[in-house]
């Protein structure tokens, strides 16, 4: 796991997008179900953990980021579960949102829209 999916587990438990949050509680709850039947979750291993969270023993991430992070898989071989979108998608819905945002304003001063020919339906 790298630094953007650690930020983007905890702004997805934070401040998720609005137009995910549905999505991310939904994946989010089915993982947590597959975390807590596993050996590695800390609350099945409490004596091998002096942390007070929920995370996996194996990578040491908090479930409740974990879980919540789309471009995130499970650590352990083979892993238990899998990503549902990549970090390069994840990065392409952020850079859509933006320009989309861009535009917005643009839309709203009168200024002249161009697409940039993405779609994400």
């Amino acid at each position: 796991m790298n630094i953007k999916q650690i930020i983007e587990g905890w702004r997805n438990k934070l401040i998720p997008p609005s137009h995910l949050k549905q999505a991310i509680e939904d994946v989010a709850t089915l993982r947590l179900d597959i975390c807590r039947n596993c050996e590695y979750n800390s609350i099945n291993n409490r004596k091998d953990t002096l942390r007070w969270d929920e995370h996996c023993i194996d990578c040491g991430c908090p479930l409740s980021a974990k879980t919540r992070c789309l471009s995130c898989h499970c650590s352990i071989s083979p892993p238990k579960w899998k990503s549902v979108i990549t970090e390069d998608e994840e990065e392409e819905i952020r850079e859509y949102k933006n320009g989309k945002e861009i535009q917005n304003s643009e839309d709203t001063a009168g200024g002249v829209v161009e697409h940039s020919g993405h779609s994400l339906e």
